[in-house]
């Protein structure tokens, strides 16, 4: 069935957060700061290891660099276009909107969980790899396999940020459905090598999300997603 790997992504996401909110309301203030930090270091793992895969190669037995003058045109130019376009400004007037229709209006942390925890779950490469075996051919394991690595991750950041990371299914769902409908289109442009590039600075954006989990408010992070469609465009210029 298509669309079912997205589906049970954000039936996972929903339950994950749903455990967060049952065991959040039983844990100190001090114990939910520590939980953000984790979820922060847990993040940060995940965007410096799927950047490594990418960024370091062994030749001749050599450990190597490469890619790093697409990264680097890549992130410059994403955060030109995102700046710009101050996409952060629009993503956090959708959270203010969702909070405000939800009835979360007087929750300060709500907007700040919204957005980070959204971030964390739609730039990275499994969703829209995923995404696209879903809607070509049914195949829902990556996507499956996202939601349970999703799950665990919004429980520990909704016990320690609030019920905003619950509704970061909506984004979710929204980018990844879009993505399987497209993905016939989409197909001839997802060589293995843009599927790399985009890994790869997919990768540093999750980092960046880990960065500022730890340290709210240091990265408009938001900002950076052109910086993947930038390094998509560079496969076939570069």
């Amino acid at each position: 069935m298509i669309g079912l790997g997205t589906a049970i992504n954000i039936g996972l996401i929903i339950a994950g957060s749903l455990c967060g909110l049952a065991f959040g309301r039983f844990m100190k203030e001090n114990l939910k700061q520590t939980l953000m930090v984790v979820s922060g270091i847990i993040v940060l793992l995940l965007g410096m290891s799927g950047a490594m895969q990418y960024m370091l190669v062994i030749v001749n037995g050599t450990l190597q660099t490469t890619g790093p003058l697409l990264m680097i045109i890549s992130m410059v130019v994403g955060a030109i276009i995102g700046e710009v376009i101050d996409l952060n400004r629009w993503i956090t007037v959708f959270g203010d909107w969702v909070k405000a229709r939800t009835g979360n209006a007087g929750d300060p942390k709500f907007t700040h969980a919204f957005i980070t925890a959204s971030l964390t779950f739609t730039v990275g490469a499994m969703g829209v790899l995923g995404s696209i075996q879903d809607g070509l051919t049914g195949n829902y394991q990556t996507l499956l396999l996202k939601g349970i690595l999703d799950g665990i991750i919004v429980m520990v950041m909704v016990s320690s940020m609030g019920k905003g990371a619950l509704f970061s299914f909506i984004p979710v769902g929204i980018t990844q459905w879009i993505i399987t409908a497209m993905a016939h289109i989409a197909a001839p442009l997802m060589t293995p090598s843009a599927i790399d590039n985009l890994s790869y600075v997919g990768s540093i954006l999750i980092f960046c999300v880990g960065i500022d989990l730890i340290w709210p408010g240091k990265i408009r992070i938001a900002n950076l997603l052109p910086a993947i469609f930038v390094a998509m465009g560079l496969t076939f210029l570069l």
